[in-house]
């Protein structure tokens, strides 16, 4: 056991009464997760502990407290915070790399990576031209890629977005669909949809698909054609043939950036075809300008139950190949 002493500067009482809670509630969160204790005496903080937990807890609580310089602080943002920065990525993060955080401006506010982790996605999407997130479900792989193809047409990086998926049921027969196509293969883009509401609102979205800026596709639509100047994201690359996700990287033309995301745990293709997206992932593994960025359960930034439900999945899966 270890103690150590920090002070938060400024000593601003109403930040510090944000940062700390009703009946210090912060404080407490944090130390049921970090096992450690923490006591204070206005901005004067004694953490004890292990010593790699009082360590981390010391730099999650300075930046925990920067945090509250920009917006209030409140329970779920502590919880994303000491779920993207476990103690090995806290003790290895810098006060430089935490200064150079990706924020994409949007109607409705500022998106950042929630972890190094997305940080370094929306770094690697802003550099490369084609880049893969693959990972479970609620990681943010397609939520982040979408805010990245809004903040790029909006500075007039490219010419229109382009957001491709891949037509394929999840484990339910939805028989002959009604209305033309576009009606037919909104059920299968509704994320996609969700994400460019969220972010610019329904009007603009509508106007935008209108003019053409926004372009929503079934993968199929893609044959042949040769896309020049967009941004490209192909979600559920995991249900995509290893003929398909091979069409669609050969569409991607000059000025063009492409996002290919996907959980290979979650693949519903017929179990005689094998998945574009795992094969894509060991045929490209070695060439220079594609970036690869892995989400773990650690990165779910969805309700704390939908990571332990992934963990419990994993773990399940892990003991019947094992057995």
């Amino acid at each position: 056991m270890t103690s150590q002493e920090i002070a938060l500067l400024p000593a601003d009482n109403d930040r510090l009464s944000n940062f700390c809670g009703e009946l210090d509630a912060n404080l407490r969160q944090i130390e049921k997760r970090l096992q450690v204790e923490i006591a204070n005496r206005g901005n004067q903080f004694k953490i004890s502990g292990p010593k790699e937990s009082v360590t981390a807890t010391c730099a999650l609580l300075q930046k925990l407290f920067d945090h509250t310089a920009q917006e209030a602080l409140t329970a779920e943002a502590i919880h994303l915070a000491m779920q993207d920065a476990s103690i090995e990525q806290l003790l290895a993060t810098s006060p430089q790399e935490l200064e150079k955080e990706v924020a994409i401006k949007t109607k409705f506010g500022l998106i950042k990576g929630r972890g190094q982790n997305q940080q370094n996605y929306l770094k690697k999407i802003q550099s490369h031209d084609i880049n893969f997130g693959v990972g479970p479900a609620g990681t943010g792989k397609t939520y982040l890629a979408v805010a990245c193809a809004i903040d790029a047409l909006l500075k007039e990086q490219v010419r229109k977005i382009i957001l491709v998926r891949p037509a394929v049921e999840a484990g339910e027969k939805l028989g002959f669909l009604p209305g033309d196509m576009a009606q037919k293969v909104d059920p299968y883009l509704r994320p996609l949809y969700d994400a460019l509401y969220e972010m610019l609102g329904f009007e603009r979205v509508e106007k935008m698909l209108e003019k053409g800026m926004i372009e929503v596709a079934p993968l199929a639509f893609m044959r042949g054609r040769t896309l020049n100047d967009a941004f490209i994201i192909l979600d559920e690359a995991q249900n995509t043939t290893t003929e398909q996700i091979k069409m669609f990287l050969t569409r991607v033309g000059f000025g063009s950036t492409a996002v290919i995301t996907g959980d290979i745990t979650q693949i519903d293709l017929p179990s005689a075809k094998m998945s574009g997206l795992s094969h894509v992932l060991e045929v490209l593994k070695d060439i220079d300008g594609i970036s690869f960025t892995f989400f773990a359960v650690r990165d779910v930034v969805r309700h704390p139950l939908v990571q332990r439900i992934v963990s419990a999945y994993e773990a399940y899966d892990l003991k019947n190949k094992s057995a």
